[in-house]
């Protein structure tokens, strides 16, 4: 999980870092929000059950204080056989607030005692025992009858609808709908208005013994759009959070952070100074880091130039060194020719010539690696042996000026320390061959071997077996066999061919 979250961009890890933060506070912020709301939708349920049970007490209560009264203000008309005593009855009525002045008494053998001008006689007629009360609804009309049974009679009131209605509306003015059954017919009191809340809670309530239910609707609010929105809030302001805060970093830092790092990987030393992009970012510490990496790469290149100025300079010194040893050793092996002229004697004379011939070498390897110093790629063996092989044939006696020296060069470089020694091995022996006959051809072959080595042969007549006892040929041997002591290589004899192997340069 750890190499997994290392592998991550930074900016990938800078949201899954932010998230894990801010994700407890938004869960805590959800689960409260969620929690005051259910508490509130516990509020307004508890609220719209209070309203249907204060609009059904408010009927029940309605009904009772008529009942009450009616049945004080009854008993004692039906005591007294004056009809007169209906006048005070209504009087009485006429006081108790909420109480329907219209009414009627039957006596027991159902003849009317006295009734009120307003009232209507009933339909459907229920019969109420003493103490016991009867409701029924006005089929025809809008009212309620209501009837006590007393001893010796019967009395009953009616209430309008509108009454009850308002009773109902005074403590519970949310109702939506209000309707009485009795069991035969229905009354809406209240009727459903046109857009109605979605949630509705409804309730039946019975009275007196269920001869009369009341149904009542009231409104219930539960979460909407908003309070959902206010919900997810918390989550949301924790996404949008992590959201601009990942934005923020990679505008701010990760890509400018890239641009410099492409400006870096494209930047060539030889198209000219190191440019930072435009627009790199409003990061001043980006801005800051990119100038600083240009003052870098100013200053690597004020440093480079001035090596480069120096690595010329070495040039040119070793080149004129090269030089003035390659002058020096050609005017020493010009004086030695020179005396050697002047020396009568035959030996004397040949001693100067073996001399010039050694320092001649040695100027001609110097001068090849002159030549091929400048690219770094060692001393050519062709060229070197060349012109060796034409400077030997240049300073032989007379009676070798015409030998036949034959060259078959492979393409090779190699050392400054194998090019002497090979060039001084060359010398050694064609000037052993011209010295003991002079018109022997000589042939010098240089092959590779390997990618790392060649092989040099030089063969000649003169290499053949001769007497032991000649101190020259002792003397020769000694000199070649120390010369490819210096190559680290065995010298191989063999008759009429010398051959060695030089460490070369790969092609």
């Amino acid at each position: 999980m750890r190499s997994t979250f290392s592998a991550l961009p930074t900016a990938a890890k800078l949201l899954l870092i932010m998230s894990l933060a801010l994700l407890p506070v938004g869960v805590a912020m959800v689960w409260t929000a969620h929690r005051g709301i259910s508490h509130a939708n516990a509020l307004l349920d508890q609220r719209a059950e209070e309203q249907d049970q204060a609009a059904s007490r408010a009927i029940e209560s309605l009904i009772a204080r008529n009942t009450l009264a009616l049945r004080v203000a009854a008993s004692a008309a039906i005591a007294t056989p004056d009809t007169r005593d209906c006048e005070e009855v209504g009087r009485s009525l006429a006081i108790a607030p909420g109480v329907s002045r219209n009414f009627s008494i039957e006596l027991a053998d159902g003849s009317e005692h006295c009734v009120t001008p307003n009232f209507l006689p009933p339909s459907g007629a229920r019969f109420a025992k003493p103490g016991g009360i009867a409701l029924w609804l006005d089929p025809g009309g809008n009212a309620l009858f209501v009837r006590v049974g007393l001893i010796g009679g019967m009395a009953t009131d009616r209430l309008p609808f509108s009454e009850l209605a308002s009773a109902a509306r005074d403590v519970a003015p949310d109702v939506l709908s209000l309707h009485l059954d009795d069991g035969v017919s229905e009354a809406a009191l209240i009727g459903r208005p046109g857009g109605a809340p979605r949630r509705v809670r409804a309730s039946t309530h019975h009275m007196a013994g269920g001869q009369l239910s009341i149904r009542v609707s009231v409104p219930t609010d539960r979460l909407s759009v908003g309070d959902w929105l206010l919900l997810l809030l918390p989550l949301t302001m924790w996404v949008i959070a992590a959201v601009v805060s990942w934005l923020l970093v990679s505008r701010l830092l990760i890509l400018p952070l890239r641009r410099l790092e492409r400006a870096v990987a494209t930047y060539d030393p030889a198209a000219g100074g190191f440019v930072l992009p435009r627009g790199i970012g409003p990061a001043v510490e980006i801005e800051s880091l990119g100038e600083a990496f240009a003052r870098s790469v100013e200053r690597i290149e004020t440093s480079e130039r001035e090596m480069g100025d120096a690595l010329e300079g070495q040039r040119r010194l070793v080149r004129e060194v090269h030089h003035r040893v390659k002058n020096n050793l050609q005017v020493v092996a010009s004086l030695l020719s020179i005396h050697g002229r002047n020396v009568i004697a035959p030996e004397g004379r040949s001693a100067y010539a073996a001399i010039a011939r050694r320092v001649d070498a040695l100027a001609v390897v110097h001068r090849n690696h002159f030549a091929e110093g400048e690219d770094n790629r060692g001393i050519a063996l062709r060229p070197l042996l060349t012109e060796l092989s034409a400077g030997l044939r240049g300073s032989a006696p007379d009676e070798a000026r015409r030998t036949a020296i034959t060259l078959d060069v492979d393409s090779a470089a190699t050392t400054q320390d194998v090019a002497v020694a090979a060039a001084f091995l060359v010398t050694e022996v064609v000037e052993f061959a011209m010295l003991r006959q002079p018109t022997a051809p000589i042939e010098i072959d240089l092959r590779r071997t390997s990618e790392l080595t060649g092989r040099l042969t030089i063969e000649s007549a003169v290499l053949t077996e001769i007497d032991g006892d000649d101190k020259d040929k002792v003397q020769f041997e000694r000199v070649i066999t120390g010369l490819a002591r210096q190559l680290r290589s065995s010298l191989e004899l063999r008759l009429g061919r010398m051959s060695v192997e030089l460490p070369i340069f790969p092609a």
